[in-house]
């Protein structure tokens, strides 16, 4: 069965947002990295990835994928069959937001909501 274990948040100061996970929920950091057009900073409760991302301009089509300013930006769905994933996913008429040959593969889901599908284990530092 495919599991949610990634949530992305759209922000506007990695460090205070960080901060604030840290702190209040007791989050512990795991990786900050430059992906493309965007800074991720991706921090852990022991069972979910949290993802913090920042955005170099709000004119990507990844940035603008869930509305301008911070906000909810995806979900992602480990599973074991990317393709075969993939391919429902196009069936069903999804539109496809990541560029072509991306792992993960961000998707518009039905009802608008953006979601990605990866690899299982692409997550497991936040299982760690």
């Amino acid at each position: 069965m495919a599991s949610i274990v990634h949530i992305a948040l759209k922000v506007e100061d990695l460090d205070e947002t960080s901060q604030f996970y840290e702190k209040v929920f007791g989050f512990k950091p795991i990786e900050t990295s430059k992906v493309r057009d965007h800074t991720s900073r991706h921090l852990t409760d022991g069972a979910i990835d949290l993802a913090l991302i920042k955005y170099d301009s709000e004119e990507s089509a990844e940035a603008k994928a869930a509305g301008k300013g911070p906000c909810i930006h995806h979900f992602g769905i480990e599973v074991d069959d990317t393709e075969k994933y993939l391919a429902e996913i196009r069936k069903l008429g999804c539109e496809i937001i990541s560029d072509p040959g991306v792992i993960p593969v961000k998707f518009r889901a039905p009802g608008g909501t953006v979601a990605e599908i990866a690899p299982k284990g692409r997550f497991e530092k936040a299982r760690q």
